[in-house]
């Protein structure tokens, strides 16, 4: 079990979550010293005159956080976490990133606890955590593919601060109405490969896909180790009995190049392209590749390259003690795909099944968000999450900029911490909230807090279509959101409190515990419920 060492006063336990500040923004391991004055960085990348302590001199941005250990399995490999800062809304009022559907966190997290370990901070990344859960977002109503809601209430772990909410639903399919799949299954079959709870795991697992094929679907298996080769070409889904043998006669053995495997991949996927089909090359990995293209940079490259001729990649990751989490990740987000960790068969059920829609049909690509903060009602804000999807100012209208995909029935969630502004005028850059003709300090003459700007591309569309969301703070409290909202707030701090977040105010195990129990709601798969055990678990590791 990896513990963390030296946690300061006002933090305890192994996650140091007993702690926490006085509700307002955290800076440093010192509990007594003032942030620095250097400026925060807007999410666009570019830097802002001023900083959050110069902004409010009645606050004091403080933090308290335990050293925690950040050593990984052995062979296991993942980004070190960076979180988000602060940013200034009268001086850096955009913040812009693209979305992002990957769920592979949450089951990576769920696995170490479920060992009794507690999971490296680098492997929690907030935003999987929270979009891993389905929430009840309505749906388009209108000719978009997905609508976009926005709640704000009360911050549970900062009195005093606001939480934004923003919601993303894909429109779903109707039954029968999924296009026709070109699917090419994309198997690592090298040594590394051989635990039961990877190769042995991936057939089972895409044995439930199988079973879910219509006739008008085709499927091959290109497998990769030392070299590629086709185990099975093209073949509809009416012979499923032949892509059964096919895939149950695989066995693992040897290095792992995997970049010959993608290649081949996409060559076959091109062969048998659907035009206004799904076309769609899955990748079953641990990630571990030692043989041709290894370096991840470059790998990186061959996807983007691949990923131009409208292929796109799902990409599910294996096993444990070899992860090699940060490139999968990496591979999904730059081939217009997504991300899963499959660490048990009812996890391969809910990914390829429950959710088999959204898995394989794309209804939105290079999806972003660029959200606009009213000075004249928010001081600061902080995006929690999607650290590594955060885009510059200008990315926003670039339709060359690659961003996040949506699929059928998704939703996507991201949650913004607000400071708010308490009537204080501000004078701002010419945007929404302030008249470029004379530049007048905000006046609070509108009541909008925010207004969400999206982008998205059809996925045969190479022009973006754009539209706006604005939102109001009405004064909502905690107790009186949503469930969703509660809910999310709840995944949220559990995140914060496992990353060992420097923002994590007063969030604790204890605190995520109570609010997510009261916002069960509709929980007819029960990973709410279980999303309860595991904290509970964490409760009882942490004592």
């Amino acid at each position: 079990m990896m513990a963390v060492a030296g946690s300061p006063a006002g933090t305890s336990g192994m996650f140091g979550n007993r702690g926490g500040n006085d509700g307002q923004w955290g800076f440093g391991g010192d509990p007594g010293r003032v942030a620095p004055t250097h400026a925060p960085v807007e999410s666009s990348g570019e830097s802002a005159p001023r900083s959050l302590a110069q902004v409010d001199s009645e606050r004091t941005f403080r933090y308290r956080h335990g050293d925690a250990d950040d050593r990984v399995e052995p062979g296991e490999a993942y980004d070190p976490p960076n979180d988000n800062r602060p940013n200034d809304a009268r001086h850096a009022p955009l913040s812009t990133f693209s979305i992002d559907v990957d769920t592979a966190s949450y089951a990576n997290v769920r696995r170490f606890l479920n060992a009794g370990e507690t999971p490296p901070r680098d492997a929690v990344r907030i935003e999987e955590l929270i979009n891993y859960f389905p929430y009840h977002y309505a749906p388009p109503h209108d000719s978009r593919p997905f609508s976009v809601h926005v709640e704000i209430a009360s911050c549970p772990w900062s009195s005093g601060h606001r939480l934004a909410r923003i919601g993303l639903k894909g429109k779903d399919l109707a039954r029968g109405r999924r296009p026709a799949a070109n699917l090419v299954f994309l198997i690592d079959v090298s040594g590394s490969m051989a635990d039961a709870n990877k190769l042995p795991l991936v057939k089972r697992g895409l044995g439930l896909l199988i079973d879910g094929l219509e006739d008008d679907d085709h499927v091959a298996i290109v497998t990769y180790a030392g070299s590629s080769g086709v185990a099975l070409p093209p073949t509809s889904g009416a012979n499923k009995e032949r892509i059964r043998r096919a895939l149950d006669g695989l066995s693992a053995g040897g290095s792992t190049n995997g970049a010959s495997g993608v290649d081949l991949a996409y060559a076959t996927a091109d062969e048998d392209f659907v035009k206004g089909g799904v076309n769609r090359v899955i990748l079953a990995t641990d990630g571990d590749w030692n043989v041709g293209i290894t370096d991840r940079s470059q790998l990186v490259d061959l996807i983007k390259r691949k990923a131009t001729g409208g292929v796109f990649l799902s990409v599910l990751g294996f096993g444990m003690r070899n992860l090699k989490d940060a490139t999968m990740e990496q591979l999904a987000d730059n081939g217009n795909g997504s991300y899963a960790y499959i660490d048990s068969l009812e996890e391969a059920h809910k990914v390829l099944v429950e959710q088999m829609n959204g898995t394989l049909v794309t209804i939105a690509k290079d999806v972003k968000l660029q959200v606009e903060f009213n000075p004249a009602k928010v001081a600061s804000y902080r995006l929690i999450g999607y650290e590594n999807r955060m885009l510059a100012r200008r990315d926003f209208t670039d339709d060359r900029k690659d961003a996040g995909e949506i699929g059928a029935g998704h939703t996507v969630t991201a949650l913004y911490e607000i400071v708010p502004a308490d009537g204080a005028a501000a004078d701002v850059t010419p945007r929404r909230y302030a008249p470029a003709a004379d530049q007048v300090p905000a006046d609070g003459s509108t009541d909008e807090m925010l207004a969400v700007n999206v982008r998205y591309k059809l996925p045969d569309a190479d022009r973006s279509t754009w539209f706006v969301v604005p939102a109001r703070d009405t004064g909502t409290s905690l107790a009186r959101a949503s469930e969703d909202f509660r809910f999310a707030a709840a995944v949220a701090g559990f995140g914060l409190v496992l990353r060992q977040a420097p923002y994590r105010g007063s969030a604790s195990l204890a605190e995520v515990y109570e609010q997510a129990r009261g916002a069960l709601g509709d929980d007819a798969p029960g990973y709410r419920h279980e999303f309860i055990e595991l904290v509970r678990r964490a409760m009882r590791m942490d004592r």
